[in-house]
């Protein structure tokens, strides 16, 4: 194995160098050699840290050389707009879940999660672009995190179909008042919802007094 990790570190770095020989001599005024740099990065970094049987590790490393990379293409692209922090802030949970271990699935973490998240996001949206509440896209997404742990400890998946059907609703309600109150649409995906409940209570109460 530890001739792999050499073989990987050795192979990185001789196919970096001929990635930006070639960038420097084709094309140097585009940085195009960063890409499969990139990947290549990866390649003896997964290799030394699943030898050490490290997986907290491999993911704190890796999260970090995807932030870099990612920093890296913010500044040279468009450095007057700081998009990275959108998407580095997801990558941050691949280590501390990882490090929390068997504390990762617990309710507690899951609210603490996506309450963390939201306002985050929704920092961002009121500073940077307090036109349109864009961070009801994001909540939306991460509220389904504590809330389905919490039904799927508890299994009650009947009253999951009620909250999650609620949670559906009042999302489109929202995304049609503020991106077209005009066009009254929320109703269309609404009546598809509460099929959702509908058919769970019919199926799990009907059939238990027949």
């Amino acid at each position: 194995m530890k001739n792999y990790v050499g073989f990987a570190t050795a192979g990185c770095i001789m196919s970096m160098i001929f990635f930006m020989i070639v960038n420097y001599i084709t094309s140097p005024k585009t940085l195009w050699f960063i890409y499969p740099c990139f990947f290549l990065l990866l390649w003896p970094i997964s290799l030394y840290f699943v030898f050490k049987k490290s997986a907290k590790q491999l993911s704190l490393f890796c999260s970090l050389v995807l932030i870099a990379f990612l920093i890296t293409e913010n500044l040279i692209h468009s450095p007057d707009y700081l998009w990275f922090f959108y998407a580095a802030y997801p990558i941050i949970w691949w280590p501390i879940l990882m490090h929390l271990g068997a504390k990762s699935g617990s309710l507690r973490v899951a609210i603490v999660g996506s309450l963390t998240t939201i306002i985050y996001y929704s920092s961002f949206n009121f500073f940077g672009s307090p036109d349109y509440p864009w961070a009801i896209y994001p909540a939306f997404a991460v509220i389904w995190w504590p809330l389905a742990l919490y039904h799927a400890k508890r299994r009650s998946f009947v009253f999951f179909s009620f909250t999650a059907s609620l949670l559906i609703s009042v999302f489109f309600i929202t995304v049609n008042i503020v991106s077209s109150p005009d066009t009254v649409w929320a109703v269309y995906p609404i009546f598809a919802v509460i099929w959702w409940p509908l058919s769970m209570y019919f199926y799990v109460y009907k059939k238990k007094s027949i």
